[in-house]
């Protein structure tokens, strides 16, 4: 049955490249994965809702009930199980993936990443875990996209446009905005923009929107309506919200990688991961109810409120319920708080990402600066509902390191594209500021670190995308120390290189020898029984590590100016060699591929 399933595969995949050209049959790839994203999308909202429905049904809603303490540890706790029994693999941290699969594992997704994220991330979430279903969804689409290009055998350029259209396709999906999944990809995914790749993109972007409005009711995300015209007399206050936001997002950043430090020390204890991250949620969320679940509820609240009545509404269920005065401080309690409860429910176990709460913290930390510049009368009176769309804005500008995608997205989820220079210019302040401190955003800071992120400097970018096992020669012809130099002739003779390495019987690099170096007597057979090996071997310019980024064996071979450098094991046994001429080939070629239309 599988040979019959491969054979007609195979079939049409001949069909397919005889009768349709391959950018031809990329933009009909592109509206299937939109249109698959779309569906994904669809079915991890409503099972979300499905489990909240289900979890509430019977609660009064005029009261917290102590059950909302526990159903997120219970979900964090069955998300867990999941992930180890039945999907065995990792799969955290969905845009970072995203990212490692394009710069070191060609774009190529494992197959249960189309459906393994949008389970659990259903799960965590609707039991209530302080996350969001973005980048689960996100990577939903990507693997999608990977695994229908390599379905049909498409290259590894257009696998890698395929996994952009992939989370152009989510986003557009799960926010109902197209304009912003195609400057989420370019931004942060580091797609380059070219025609080749702009309509792929555009089109899958376009599709998963139109179907996500075909498969639910409803129009954007949040219910907002513009309060006025925003003013000239408020761009200090723009300027000055794009900074606070920029550092909230380094906040936000710092607080999250730290806490990600002290969960992954126990990551060999699955069960104190747990109960440390359980324990964490439970007290966060009985202390402020706002932080159960993403947290949409609240900012519609801050979104639509005019009075003070208005605003009270996100106090309820809290300990500072009927305290009016005390809303400052629990916005403010609310704002530090949110990335801790973020971290537990994903330290312990849960499966989501840092899109929702990168909006919630933004929204309240926008509301948090009105409420403070009209208290202080620090300058002209400004609307608090326009500023929690701004702050929403700048604080996922400064944490994607995406000020285009905040704009737009947040513009096409509320419908406030009359606040779109206010949003510019938040967006772009919030920006300014972080990349000062943090040079990569909160998905590409991990690779960064290991050498690993794909970023739109062409040069950086082919040198990543390239292994060093890519370019290694191992058919090389060895010698031992203790070979004599008639032995040694006969070996050169039989050699296709002009270095032989040297090797113990271990398998250790001991030297090499350089025919170049033995000139004056190779040819002068009386002295053939008078030289051994380790009286005429020499040591290279340098040595590679087989653990060696590529932009550092580039400056080695610029540096030393040898046309060929060996690659050692980490134990010093030789992998094989690196050829100059064999190197700048193949980069190169892949400089050519990318620069391709």
């Amino acid at each position: 049955m599988q040979e019959k399933k491969e054979t007609r595969l195979n079939r049409l995949i001949t069909w397919r490249e005889s009768h349709i050209t391959n950018r031809q049959f990329t933009l009909i790839l592109s509206f299937a994965v939109g249109f698959l994203a779309a569906v994904a999308a669809s079915l991890l909202h409503l099972l979300i809702k499905q489990i909240q429905n289900l979890l509430a049904m019977g609660f009064s809603v005029d009261r917290f009930n102590w059950l909302y303490l526990i159903y997120p540890v219970v979900g964090i706790f069955i998300t867990s199980l999941f992930v180890r029994y039945v999907v065995r693999d990792n799969i955290s941290h969905g845009i970072t993936r995203i990212l490692y699969a394009i710069s070191s594992k060609r774009s190529q997704l494992k197959a249960h990443n189309c459906w393994s994220s949008v389970i659990a991330s259903a799960i965590t979430i609707g039991c209530g875990g302080s996350v969001g279903a973005e980048a689960p969804i996100v990577l939903t689409g990507s693997a999608i996209g990977s695994n229908l290009g390599k379905l049909f055998k498409m290259d590894n350029k257009t696998l890698m446009l395929l996994v952009g259209c992939g989370a152009a396709a989510a986003i557009a999906g799960i926010f109902k905005a197209p304009i912003a999944g195609l400057v989420f990809t370019l931004e942060v995914l580091m797609i380059d923009l070219t025609m080749a790749s702009l309509l792929p993109i555009l089109i899958a972007s376009v599709t998963a929107a139109c179907f996500t409005y075909i498969f639910s009711s409803g129009g954007a995300l949040f219910d907002f309506h513009v309060y006025g015209t925003w003013t000239l007399s408020r761009v200090p206050a723009y300027i000055l919200l794009g900074v606070t936001g920029g550092f909230i997002s380094l906040y936000f950043m710092r607080a999250m990688t730290a806490c990600e430090g002290v969960f992954s020390k126990l990551k060999e204890r699955p069960y104190a991961k747990l109960i440390l991250g359980g324990l964490m949620l439970s007290t966060l969320i009985a202390l402020f109810p706002v932080l159960y679940g993403e947290g949409y509820h609240s900012i519609n609240i801050l979104l639509n409120g005019t009075t003070e009545a208005d605003w009270d509404k996100i106090l309820n269920n809290s300990l500072f319920y009927g305290h009016s005065n005390l809303l400052v401080l629990y916005v403010a309690l609310v704002v530090l708080t949110k990335v801790f409860a973020t971290s537990a429910t994903n330290g312990g176990g849960g499966c989501g990402g840092t899109f929702a709460p990168s909006l919630f913290i933004g929204a309240y930390g926008g509301f948090l600066f009105a409420r403070l510049w009209n208290m202080y009368n620090i300058g002209v009176y400004v609307p608090e509902k326009h500023f929690v769309l701004l702050g929403m804005a700048a604080v996922m500008a400064g944490v994607m390191h995406a000020p285009l995608t905040g704009m737009f997205l947040i513009a096409e989820i509320t419908g406030g594209y009359q606040l779109l220079l206010p949003l510019m210019i938040v967006s772009i302040c919030a920006y300014l500021t972080i990349i000062i401190f943090e040079p990569h955003s909160i998905y590409g800071m991990r690779l960064a670190r290991e050498g690993k992120l794909l970023t739109h400097h062409t040069d950086r970018s082919i040198l990543t995308l390239m292994s060093i096992d890519s370019v290694i020669d191992k058919s090389y012809t060895h010698v031992p120390e203790d070979m004599e130099l008639g032995t040694l002739v006969h070996a050169i003779s039989r050699s296709h290189n002009t270095i032989l390495p040297v090797i113990d019987q271990g398998g250790k690099f001991l030297g090499e020898i350089d025919m170049s170096k033995l000139r004056h007597i190779i040819f002068r057979t009386e002295l053939y029984h008078h030289f051994k090996v380790r009286q005429l071997m020499s040591q290279p310019p340098c040595v590679l590590s087989v653990n060696d980024p590529m932009e550092e064996v580039m400056k080695r071979f610029d540096s030393t100016d040898a046309g060929m450098l060996p690659v050692l094991e980490t134990d010093g046994t030789l992998r094989g060699y690196v050829s100059r001429s064999h190197l700048y080939s193949t980069y190169r070629k892949m400089v050519a591929d990318m620069s391709a239309e």
